[in-house]
């Protein structure tokens, strides 16, 4: 009788120790291969998370020391099967909320840190975690991908293992076997077909549609040029200018800001067709700017930063040049970050989040489980009125006949 095929599972200090070729025939496939149709993911791939590692910016003096699992098979010692972990020594840079379960934890007596989190650093992107090649076994990689995380967090008896920003199927799958599942929500603006921004605007109310276009004009009004950037247009420059903003941006609102310079330098070297740089000059002057990465169908937003406040300025260069971005590519989707309630009212729409979570304790994860299941119940009846409150016409985006001009 042949049984399931046998599996090595290793735990690996640095993404550099398992390789480029490995690391992205797991983490990024081809779409359209046999086996599997994914679309491209550029937080998961191996020159986003190495350039995190070797700026310093996500290592173990931040608090984000690597624990990658890698899954190869025990005959030939082929890597079928990646994921990207780190032991935390805080919850900062994570976007999903624990800080209540460490300070309950602690009060009991426990020690929440250090906790093990399977994510990509100050990402609050959804995506894979459990990174399998294509194949036939691909869900059983999967299962042990999981199993040797849930096996390290019990060998090094940490509190607690959280997998976030996960894909529904995924999250599915940890909740069947036995991982306290969590929602959120986002607001995400998704591509229904659109040639032009004017033919979005088309799908929303008359008030919404005038509001938009006062917004658009207002944010360059004063001299404002903006620049969107990707590519070999991208130069040193251009990132010098953005990290000042980032910087001044993260100090006055974090007080530590979480990215290198040399982290840009590294995306700069590796990342530039996947790196959108949108970009505002005034009077010859760089003055405020956004940067967003690009995969196969979805642009990701991810920071802004400004010297100068311009009203609407936020506005027009996060969303509204995003979604220009997004529609002359044909990409499907703009996720843009996490929270902001006030994209809502710019045509992103309400977009549920997922994350799961491993507690050994048992008492602990009971009282976990609990609070969860208000949380949820929460969390959906939030989204299903923000549903309703969309600028759409008809309170969603909905599906437009287009004019048949082909003839036939």
């Amino acid at each position: 009788m042949t049984g399931k095929p046998a599996y090595r599972v290793t735990v690996h200090n640095s993404i550099t120790e398992i390789g480029k070729a490995n690391w992205d025939a797991c983490a990024n496939p081809k779409a359209n291969q046999s086996d599997g149709d994914y679309a491209t993911n550029p937080f998961t791939s191996y020159d986003f998370l190495e350039a995190l590692e070797l700026s310093g910016s996500a290592v173990n003096e931040t608090g984000w020391a690597a624990r990658h699992i890698c899954v190869a098979t025990e005959d030939d010692d082929e890597i079928i099967g990646v994921m990207p972990m780190y032991l935390k020594s805080h919850s900062q840079g994570e976007y999903v909320f624990d800080y209540a379960w460490a300070d309950a934890y602690s009060r009991a007596g426990g020690q929440y840190y250090p906790k093990l989190q399977a994510s990509v650093p100050f990402t609050p992107a959804t995506g894979r975690r459990l990174l399998a090649k294509p194949g036939p076994d691909q869900h059983d990689v999967e299962q042990a991908l999981l199993a040797g995380a849930v096996e390290v967090t019990n060998q090094t008896g940490t509190s607690s293992l959280h997998f976030t920003f996960l894909p529904k199927d995924q999250w599915a799958m940890m909740g069947d076997v036995g991982l306290l599942q969590r929602t959120d929500q986002q607001f995400h603006w998704l591509n229904d077909d659109y040639e032009s921004f004017e033919d979005f605007l088309g799908d929303l109310t008359s008030r919404k549609r005038k509001t938009l276009r006062k917004e658009r004009e207002a944010a360059v009004r004063n001299d404002i040029e903006i620049e969107s950037l990707t590519g070999d247009d991208l130069k040193d420059e251009h990132f010098d200018a953005f990290f000042d903003f980032y910087m001044d941006t993260s100090m006055r609102k974090w007080g530590r800001p979480y990215l290198t310079r040399e982290f840009f330098a590294r995306i700069q070297d590796s990342m530039t067709n996947e790196t959108l740089l949108i970009l505002c000059k005034r009077h010859g002057r760089y003055i405020a700017g956004a940067i967003n990465f690009i995969g196969s169908d979805t642009l990701f937003g991810r920071n802004w930063g400004c010297i100068e406040d311009h009203r609407f300025l936020h506005f027009e260069t996060c969303y509204y040049r995003a979604i220009d971005f997004a529609i002359e590519r044909g990409l499907k989707r703009v996720e843009a970050g996490a929270q902001g309630g006030h994209k809502l009212a710019r045509g992103y729409v309400p977009t549920l989040t997922y994350s799961a979570h491993y507690l050994p304790d048992a008492r602990f994860r009971k009282a976990v489980a609990d609070y969860l299941e208000h949380e949820r119940a929460h969390v959906a009846e939030d989204h299903s009125y923000l549903e309703t409150r969309t600028p759409f016409r008809q309170g969603e985006p909905q599906p437009r006949k287009k004019e048949n001009t082909d003839g036939l």
